[in-house]
């Protein structure tokens, strides 16, 4: 089978280039330098011509702040591309993994979101995230998107990188507490992708899932496992006081959903894969990066 990964330097991009190697797939790596999906026809004529058999589309413009006052970037990369993508997809009869967010939904429940719930995005970037899945939806391909939250790993730019970056320099953080999520490691995402493959080969299971991590927590609380976590494994042993704040004590440009809880059971159900253990997966990363200092 034939694998187009598009996006290859990024946070997943890179975490399924590592998973991959462990299949016997024929995968091939692109970063914007080989294709830059926002280049619509360049971008199709290359994908046409690799002609593969899955196009996993791991792009997508994520500086969420940024988007609201740069959004026609935004809805380029999130929304017009993936639907050229999507268009291509759809002519060469090829199966399209598409990753999506949370931020599609408003955050107001009190419960963790499920396929079903209504969307209602609140940012440019949410929309702009949106209206690719529409976009794949009405492209009539062949289509899986997973839509995933609070994602971190050792690669690219994330919250636990940035912890540790301010944690080495500060005594004490402040971290917003009436946010509340599902945290997400990267690997596990990238794996849980791979795990869909032989049911929608089989032309099951396609859809929109969430796949995000199985127990929930506060940014503030997130801090705090990634600090003792350091201590507990040994690495770095950083460990600044972790002052819990409210959303309107760290405004933003963009608003941030007070829920990003993502229900992960349907996924697991029909692919067999359970959602990401965010607290295995810190300890993961940081012996990583420890690695990567050594």
């Amino acid at each position: 089978m034939k694998i187009l990964v598009l996006g290859s330097k990024g946070q997943l991009g890179q975490c399924l280039e590592k998973e991959f190697q462990s299949t016997n797939h024929n995968v091939i790596y692109t970063s914007r330098e080989q294709i830059d999906v926002g280049d619509l026809l360049v971008a199709k004529d290359k994908i046409t011509r690799i002609d593969p058999d899955v196009v996993i589309n791991a792009t997508a413009y994520v500086a969420v702040d940024s988007a609201e006052s740069d959004a026609e970037t935004a809805i380029l990369i999130n929304h017009l591309a993936v639907a050229n993508i999507a268009k291509t997809c759809q002519e060469i009869n090829c199966l399209l993994v598409h990753i999506s967010t949370d931020y599609v939904f408003d955050g107001d429940l009190d419960r963790p979101y499920n396929e079903a719930d209504v969307t209602n995005p609140q940012t440019v970037y949410g929309q702009s995230k949106l209206d690719g899945e529409l976009a794949i939806q009405s492209a009539s391909c062949k289509y899986l998107i997973i839509r995933t939250a609070w994602v971190f790993s050792e690669f690219g730019n994330n919250f636990l990188k940035t912890m540790l970056r301010i944690g080495s320099q500060k005594d004490q953080i402040s971290v917003v507490d009436d946010q509340v999520g599902s945290p997400t490691y990267a690997p596990d995402i990238a794996k849980a992708v791979i795990a869909t493959l032989p049911v929608l080969m089989s032309g099951k299971g396609m859809g929109v899932y969430h796949y995000a991590g199985v127990t929930s927590c506060s940014w503030a609380h997130f801090a705090k496992r990634i600090f003792n976590s350091t201590r507990n494994i040994g690495v770095g042993n950083i460990m600044p006081i972790v002052i819990p704040i409210s959303s309107k004590e760290y405004p933003t440009p963009a608003l941030r959903p007070k829920n990003s809880r993502l229900d992960s059971t349907q996924f697991e159900a029909v692919f067999g894969f359970k959602g990401s253990d965010w607290e295995v997966g810190i300890r993961d990363a940081l012996r990583a990066l420890d690695k990567l200092t050594k």
